[in-house]
């Protein structure tokens, strides 16, 4: 039995218990639309994974740590960096696109992220040494800004989200941060611009529409850093 609820979300009953595993027997992933196959399980399950999961929960992958391999991160290790994993649990709405003329009345959607109590600490320590802090995607930037209190501390645990960051917002915390290229009626585009500056992202998306580099979620990335 399926119920539409509102737009892009369906209820679906089943017949009989389900849990996370059986649902990856019987879906697929969802490509994006330049990828002209259809899903293939033993190649997807793969390449649409990060090297760092280990949660189940996610409807989508976080798209800009697909380009790191075990190899880059401990090559990134070996120059002093701090690997601090924190998780989001993408939801549906991350492909929900922008519908309303004034962006900003856009309904956002809300997400459930975890940080432990060794994360947080480790992240706190880069304040107080006042390291660089760079997020690996769009959702890792959404959890930290989340996160982060009115005296500049990160706290731990598990917590939901409905932070909607578009042109205007005041970062709290992150120095940079590793994204795809995004669709341009997206929520995650408008993030990308509130850091990286409107002019700026629009020259950097032209560019690469003309060089022809790969749009979503099997798509190239950009390292933006803070001026």
């Amino acid at each position: 039995m399926i119920d539409i609820l509102k737009e892009g979300i369906f209820r679906v009953e089943f017949n009989q218990t389900m849990d996370y595993t059986d649902l990856e027997k019987i879906g697929e992933i969802p490509l994006p639309k330049y990828i002209n196959r259809l899903a293939e399980k033993e190649i997807d399950d793969i390449l649409y994974q990060t090297v760092f999961s280990d949660k189940y929960g996610a409807v989508a992958s976080p798209t800009a740590g697909l380009h790191f391999t075990e190899q880059l991160v401990e090559k990134i290790k070996a120059k002093g960096a701090l690997w601090i994993p924190i998780t989001l649990y993408v939801d549906w709405g991350t492909f929900r696109p922008i519908r309303v003329e004034d962006y900003r009345k856009h309904e956002i959607h809300r997400e459930i992220y975890e940080i432990s109590e060794e994360s947080a600490r480790e992240i706190n320590h880069c304040i107080t040494e006042k390291r660089r802090i760079l997020c690996v995607g769009t959702t890792s930037v959404r959890t930290v800004e989340t996160a982060m209190d009115e005296s500049g501390i990160i706290r731990s645990g598990r917590g939901e989200t409905g932070l909607y960051i578009y042109p205007g917002y005041s970062f709290k915390l992150i120095d940079g941060m590793v994204t795809n290229f995004h669709m341009p009626d997206s929520t995650l585009i408008l993030l990308v611009m509130a850091f990286g500056g409107e002019e700026g992202i629009r020259k950097a998306y032209v560019h690469a529409v003309k060089e022809k580099y790969r749009f979503f979620s099997y798509g190239d990335a950009m390292l933006i850093l803070k001026d």
